[in-house]
């Protein structure tokens, strides 16, 4: 029997397939009954599943991360496909075809990582290229950085994402530069390359990206501060003499403020030019990456709006899909 893809379910499918757990929430309704919210995936894409009336014993038997066995149907719900489930079971990873559930990166990781490097390594500054140096020479560092995503759900969420991310980030600062001649690009260089380097921190990767112990109580930016300092000593042997304080604290800034405001995590706003062109670059490539991905990934083909998304409180238009 062919494998169900899940780009190729649709409404009124009955179900009975492998999938990857990519993430499981119990949840109670309004009679405090539990039901399980999850989130299949395969390497096609990802369908919400819901089973009802569960308890936390039997939930307990699989978490995300988990192969698990699963049978329901699929239904339309607020425009969007999802599966009601009546059965999940954990299974062994032991014989299921690796292939059907990793996601392929649209770009060689390892071709963007050396463009990363060029990119990188050929900043003017000596202090900041030293910096950027001594996190690209550390093996531990480089090997995490090829298996991060940038994110869990929200953009470039698989294996080599943060470099892709990163570098994308890197190219449009390449091609703007010379429009803003105020701005030091070499800083904002080095801020893109560390504003989210604590995730390979705080976060693991097994079959499904999961929170460190460390990612959850500390939280990427800060880490990646803390990163930034261990490498200081470090650098300020190769320099013959202190990192320059100022710089340092500008460096940092920008980590901590690359999010842009509060409601969104940062501990400050960005104050200087550099954090405030970090800032944007950063939700550029983000937010293109996560409209162009959702509208490509909706498995409802036949709707030309995607479900409403509640994490950036809209739909979003698809248009007609060329047969």
């Amino acid at each position: 029997m062919a494998r169900q893809f899940v780009d190729a379910l649709k409404d009124g499918d009955t179900i009975e397939e492998v999938y990857l757990l990519a993430d499981k929430q119990l949840r109670a309704n309004r009679n405090a009954n539990l039901y399980l919210l999850t989130q299949l995936r395969d390497r096609t894409g990802t369908v919400s599943g819901l089973m009802w009336n569960v308890t936390e014993e039997t939930c307990a038997e699989f978490d995300a991360g988990d192969f698990v066995h699963v049978r329901g149907k699929i239904q339309v719900f607020q425009g969007g496909l999802q599966a009601i489930l009546t059965r999940v079971d954990r299974i062994e990873s032991a014989g299921l075809n690796a292939e059907d559930f990793e996601f392929q990166p649209p770009q060689d990781i390892n071709n963007l990582f050396d463009r990363m490097k060029e990119i990188l390594l050929s900043i003017d500054n000596e202090a900041i290229r030293l910096l950027m140096e001594s996190f690209l020479t550390d093996e531990a560092i480089v090997q995490k950085l090829l298996r991060t995503g940038a994110g869990v759900k929200a953009h470039h969420a698989y294996p080599g994402g943060l470099v892709e991310h990163v570098c994308n980030m890197l190219e449009v600062s390449q091609r703007i530069r010379d429009l803003y001649p105020a701005v030091d690009f070499d800083l904002v260089q080095a801020g893109i390359f560390l504003h989210d380097l604590g995730k390979v921190r705080e976060m693991d990767f097994e079959n499904a990206f999961v929170y460190t112990d460390e990612g959850q109580l500390l939280g990427h930016m800060s880490i990646a501060v803390e990163m930034v300092t261990e490498k200081l000593a470090q650098v300020e042997q190769e320099l013959g003499e202190p990192f320059p304080r100022e710089l340092e604290l500008r460096i940092k800034h920008m980590i901590l403020s690359h999010h842009g405001s509060y409601a969104h995590g940062s501990s400050r706003l960005p104050m200087t030019p550099e954090a405030v062109v970090l800032h944007q670059l950063d939700n550029l490539d983000a937010k293109v990456y996560e409209f162009v991905h959702t509208i490509e990934a909706d498995p409802n083909g036949e709707s030309h709006w995607t479900p409403f998304l509640p994490r950036i409180e809209r739909k979003l238009f698809k248009g007609t899909r060329p047969s």
